[in-house]
């Protein structure tokens, strides 16, 4: 089968080849790179190249066309644009080994669910999204917080790659018309890790994405996550503390479970006994008692948190704080002489008080129990090797944004191989931190929540300030944290 996209002819930009998903399939990332060479037409009998005209020779062609199995044509094309074209499109594993084995033009059914998830944590994306159309069916990977389109694969296919992740995770695979859950303990040579899975029906099929859960805690340091030294040293002062609660809100995928398992590594001593109940657990850390929420046999958040109050606790970690009983029970265990640590979903960190209220927690309770409330978001980075000075428009900041300086020059992402031509490379978060103070506590109590003008005379560093300060140090653009302005309250 032919794909509609292998008969138009790619097209030629001054800096690089345009190429479909299904064209770049055939060949693979590291054959692109071997030979310096670029998918230009195929037909049942012939294919054709854009090579590096530096690479060019006649036994290169000869050398293609035995290890194919058909005729090769190359036509020789300007070093750069080959370059700039293999960087776009054929991210490099600098781990792999190099192989000469000709792919087809699609993903190749044998062990495509292994290769799918080698790349993706070659290239460290956090998710695999396998969905389908009508027509057509593809493979998606986030990386650094965006979707990247990687392969497109043919309908045949499509249902035994969905059977054979369903049976990896224990799913049933008869059942087609209702959302399944389920976990893969992925092992190969190298590396062991668990992949969160999901299933979900829709028009065409059912479209699945496997969450890659990391257990390296290494590289995770309070220090490296964003914090100013300000906003570091509030976190760090109600860290110390031995009772009271400490919470962190932020969309999903906005690294608070990060921020968590930060905190954890701090408070991991050997006299103090921390358990976690999560769903699910992404890290592993020694020392730490981690248990896997189960709600479908009655093992929820609520009911973790009774029995841990059993266990003779330190230090108790919640995944996150989704309903009243919830709430209320972390309050009293907190109120009990532990510590307690959990995530909520709130658009700013004063939102956290006003969520509670939500939650029917009584102010008296909330007052004398929580210690400081944090709110996190994640920014891209420019990649440092390629970005460049621009004039700035002052008409890019939000129309309700007013800034306390506007800057002459700023970076914007340009794209190299280092960056594979995205302009970015890496996330940074950006925090609000906000102490409960005597007077603030007060305010609770009487249930004012107007409190924008005092945490202002305190000083209390904004989102949107942390935001602005990436953006003036040139470390992301305004297009990044633009969102961040558009919602500049407490």
């Amino acid at each position: 089968m032919v794909d509609i996209h292998l008969n138009r002819k790619p097209m030629i930009n001054p800096k690089f080849i345009e190429l479909s998903t299904l064209r770049q399939q055939i060949i693979t990332t590291d054959q692109a790179w071997h030979f310096g060479i670029i998918p230009k037409e195929v037909s049942p009998d012939q294919v054709e190249f854009y090579v590096d005209d530096v690479r060019y020779t006649t036994e290169l062609e000869e050398e293609l066309t035995l290890l194919l199995g058909k005729k090769v044509l190359l036509e020789k094309t300007d070093s750069e644009i080959i370059r700039t074209t293999l960087g776009k499109y054929y991210r490099q594993n600098g781990h792999s080994k190099r192989s000469r084995s000709m792919s087809g033009v699609f993903l190749q059914q044998d062990d495509m669910l292994g290769k799918l998830i080698t790349e993706a944590r070659s290239i460290h994306s956090s998710d695999i999204h396998i969905e389908t159309y009508e027509n057509r069916a593809r493979i998606r990977m986030r990386i650094d917080g965006k979707l990247v389109e990687r392969y497109e694969i043919g309908k045949p296919q499509y249902p035994a790659l969905i059977n054979k992740i369903k049976i990896q995770a224990n799913l049933d695979i008869a059942e087609k018309r209702m959302p399944q859950d389920g976990r893969i303990l992925y092992r190969n040579e190298e590396d062991q890790f668990d992949i969160r899975v999901s299933v979900i029906p829709t028009l065409y099929g059912e479209k699945t994405v496997l969450r890659l859960l990391s257990k390296d805690t290494a590289h995770i340091e309070i220090e490296e996550l964003g914090f100013s030294k300000k906003q570091r040293e509030d976190y760090l002062e109600a860290v110390r503390k031995t009772s009271g609660i400490i919470l962190i809100s932020g969309p999903t995928g906005s690294g608070k479970t990060t921020t968590l398992y930060a905190t954890l590594k701090i408070l991991n001593r050997e006299e103090s006994n921390i358990l976690t109940i999560e769903d699910p657990i992404e890290y592993t850390l020694e020392g730490v008692n981690q248990v896997q929420l189960k709600e479908s046999i009655g093992l929820t958040f609520a009911a973790a948190l009774r029995t841990f109050l059993r266990q003779d606790p330190d230090i108790i970690m919640l995944g996150e704080i989704r309903d009243g009983e919830t709430a209320q029970m972390a309050i009293r265990a907190a109120l009990t002489g532990h510590l307690v640590l959990s995530t909520i979903h709130t658009n700013s960190a004063w939102g956290t008080v006003s969520r509670l209220a939500d939650m029917e927690v009584p102010p008296f309770l909330l007052t004398g129990t929580l210690n400081l409330s944090v709110s996190q978001r994640l920014v891209r980075l420019l990649c440092p090797k390629c970005k460049k000075k621009n004039p700035f428009d002052p008409d890019a900041f939000p129309k309700v944004y007013k800034p306390m300086s506007i800057p002459l020059e700023h970076w914007i992402p340009v794209g190299c191989t280092d960056c594979y031509f995205t302009g970015y490379k890496g996330r940074k978060a950006v925090f609000e931190v906000i102490p409960l103070n005597g007077q603030l506590s007060e305010k609770i109590k009487r249930q004012e929540l107007d409190a924008e003008q005092y945490l202002q005379e305190e000083g209390v560093e904004k989102m949107s300030d942390s935001a602005l300060s990436l953006f003036f140090a040139g470390e992301t653009t305004i297009d990044e944290i633009y969102p961040i302005l558009m919602n500049d309250v407490y």
